[in-house]
């Protein structure tokens, strides 16, 4: 995954939108959601992505699903099974640098359509903090610690606040696949709906509900997904399986940072 560096044509209003109702949910605030028009507009522009994207893969034109280099579940998987191995066989200080290496090869948000490129750009800003960070910190333990000790483990921006991010955005991912797994049908909105309830939704006011409700609607099927991932069903399958198993102790390690600290992770 590649930080950064974005494409620097002008972002789709229905991106720019997300992205200022991201901005607002993480300072706390509010913002009024037309959620039927939104939903309307977004269902209409993700039509023409979902079209356009199937048929380019089809004929090998699309930088997205032609690149066969690329395959992003192998990736995530391979970056968190040694991480996994570690909490397992008893580590007790994980490593900064290795965790937000590992954290950024996560990127299957910007698969899920335009509407939550937003989503994705929030958790790489979160990840280049931590990175920065490895540079002259050695481990999680150290990193939350300081932060205590500065007296800004709430504070907006702080390494610590930003970990809660990042853990949250792997547990979403992580139960987002054990919804895919499990689903028969075509239909993605009900595994991505079922993971949003579970890790967001008690953290966002009604007017992010409503945005989020909306983009739904754009998550596009499955079948489109997996052929963007470069994989079959099967395989792709596979591949969620090994980032599930590798992913849950990781999130439990960092879930019991906060909480043998008494600093909650509900906030």
């Amino acid at each position: 995954m590649v930080v950064g560096g974005e494409d620097q044509k002008p972002l789709p209003k229905i991106v720019v939108a997300f992205e200022a109702l991201a901005e607002v949910a993480t300072s706390g605030g509010s913002v009024a959601v037309h959620s039927d028009v939104l939903r309307s507009n977004t269902e209409k522009k993700e039509l023409r992505i979902h079209k356009g994207e199937k048929k380019k893969s089809r004929t090998g034109k699309s930088n997205m699903a032609g690149n066969r280099e690329e395959k992003v579940l192998q990736k995530m998987a391979a970056a968190f099974e040694p991480l996994a191995e570690w909490v397992v066989s008893g580590g007790v200080a994980m490593e900064l640098g290795p965790f937000a290496h590992a954290c950024a090869q996560v990127s299957i948000l910007k698969y899920l359509g335009n509407a939550f490129k937003f989503g994705q750009k929030d958790y790489e800003s979160k990840i280049v903090d931590l990175m920065e960070a490895s540079n002259s910190i050695a481990t999680l333990n150290d990193m939350i610690e300081l932060d205590i000790q500065h007296g800004c483990v709430r504070q907006l921006g702080s390494h610590t606040r930003n970990l809660l991010k990042v853990k949250r955005g792997l547990d979403v991912i992580k139960t987002l696949f054990e919804e895919i797994i499990k689903l028969e049908g075509n239909s993605l909105r009900n595994a991505a709906s079922v993971a949003y309830t579970k890790v967001f939704a008690l953290h966002h006011g009604q007017d992010i509900k409503k945005a989020v409700d909306a983009a739904m609607h754009a998550v596009p099927p499955k079948f489109l997904l997996f052929e963007l991932l470069n994989e079959d069903e099967d395989s792709a399958k596979v591949k969620m399986q090994r980032f599930i198993r590798a992913s849950g102790p990781v999130i439990e390690y960092i879930e019991e940072l906060f909480i043998s600290r008494q600093l909650g992770i509900d906030w």
